[in-house]
């Protein structure tokens, strides 16, 4: 379905509907901007606009022509954001922005592109048309007016699901007089609430691009016709904004202590996707590579884990968790044990793992560096051994989330110690690997 809106003027009365114009209302085929799924959309752009790994041959949705409307349609929504490159595997499309430098995140166009029925967009102006006067309706006056003086004729329980929905949205006020249900369009818009609180307008520009509530305050400036021009994010992670719409039933059932059940594709399990029943705590974010992760306890392999959100779909709300608080005290016990978002191999409370770091840092002219030390150490511990000579040790459950930390020292690490034979042995492997390269090859 296509449909072109080339003016909308409401006035009082039925006369206001006159200043809509509708195009195209027959039925087309072919490609549309209009998506059906964002979960199928979300999908795309990640596996090959922003990770970039996968190329036209590899897509496996249906046939090549499927590929090419998908690719037309994010096009559509990312303009100039794009680049292409080329390897053995064919051309690689990814999105290529400084995030320190944009305004509004381009990735905010794919949650408005959803597609709607003839109903859903005539039933849209029709019924604000209806209650734009102030009027207070009943169902039944409502689906008269409808008949009466637009002659459309709907099912009266389409409606009233039209009715619920713009009234759970706060577009519409409810009331309830006599066991009947009326309905009143609300006073409440965008450009009320800009004029009467002074300074609204710059609080919703900056939390345009931050977080989770970036695409809501995006929504309101487009909608009060307003774009931010103030503000701009040193660490703007975009592709957040793709994962915020399994938030809202996360958080939901956080706060209402549910399970949840998901869908999760993670690394390994792409091809072969694995579903998991957990109790949500907490979503935790990674300061070095921005990644998201939901932490959970999952009661089927009776331990703790965290999941990547982009790895995530298909969230559904459970029953309440009876033991919920149970469950929420032995992870925070655990979590003071995770130096990252891991949780290692270990069930509900297991050993910990320690690691031993030696280090030589120079006292006079490397101070910067112990401060960094004991302002990263998390739950670690920093001690001086002698003059220049310093240990870090950490009691942890994945040591190897450890090590990755502590390959940023290196030239000052003088031994290391702990954690499992196989990262002891990984980590001395990969300095030989880079003393080849930049050593022995003169890179």
């Amino acid at each position: 379905m296509q449909v072109t809106f080339v003016c909308y003027n409401v006035s009082d009365g039925a006369e206001g509907i006159s200043g809509i114009f509708l195009k195209g209302m027959s039925r087309v085929s072919g490609f549309s901007e209009l998506i059906k799924s964002f979960e199928k959309t979300r999908d795309y752009v990640r596996d090959f606009f922003i990770y970039g790994y996968k190329v036209r041959n590899e897509f496996e949705r249906k046939s090549s022509r499927t590929y090419d409307n998908e690719k037309r349609r994010v096009e559509s929504w990312l303009g100039d954001n794009l680049k292409y490159d080329y390897s053995r595997r064919g051309k690689h499309t990814s999105i290529s922005v400084d995030c320190g430098h944009i305004h509004e995140n381009p990735l905010y166009s794919a949650y408005y592109s959803k597609s709607f029925t003839d109903n859903d967009i005539r039933l849209h102006f029709l019924l604000i048309d209806i209650l734009y006067g102030g009027e207070s309706l009943s169902l039944k006056e409502i689906t008269d007016r409808l008949s009466d003086d637009y002659q459309q004729v709907f099912d009266e329980q389409t409606v009233r699901g039209k009715l619920k929905e713009y009234a759970d949205e706060g577009i519409f006020v409810k009331s309830r007089i006599k066991k009947t249900d009326y309905f009143s369009l609300s006073k409440d818009t965008t450009e009320s609430f800009f004029n009467e609180y002074e300074g609204l307008s710059d609080a919703v520009k900056f939390f345009s691009e931050d977080e989770e509530f970036g695409v809501v305050g995006n929504s309101l400036l487009k909608t009060a016709e307003m774009k931010n021009d103030i503000f701009l994010r040193k660490h703007n992670f975009i592709v957040h904004t793709l994962e915020d719409i399994l938030l809202p039933d996360i958080f939901d059932a956080i706060d209402n202590k549910r399970y949840i059940s998901f869908v999760n594709f993670g690394t390994a399990n792409r091809v072969s996707p694995v579903s998991y029943t957990a109790v949500p705590f907490r979503i935790l974010c990674s300061l070095r590579t921005g990644r998201r992760y939901l932490a959970a306890y999952v009661p089927e392999y009776n331990r703790f884990n965290s999941f990547r959100l982009d790895y995530i779909k298909c969230i559904k709300k459970g029953v309440v968790c009876e033991n919920y608080d149970i469950y929420y005290e032995k992870y925070l016990k655990n979590e003071n044990r995770c130096f990252g978002v891991s949780f290692g191999t270990r069930h509900e409370l297991g050993t910990v793992t320690p690691v031993k770091l030696t280090l030589y840092i120079n006292e006079k002219t490397e101070g910067f560096v112990i401060d960094r030390l004991n302002r990263e150490k998390r739950m670690g511990t920093v001690e001086r051994i002698s003059e220049n000579i310093y240990t870090y040790t950490a009691d942890v459950f994945d040591p190897n989330e450890v090590m990755h930390w502590a390959k940023t020292f290196i030239g000052r690490i003088i031994k290391v110690e702990g954690g499992s034979e196989k990262i002891r042995k990984k980590f001395y492997k990969d300095i030989e690997r880079m003393h080849r390269m930049y050593i022995e090859e003169g890179l």
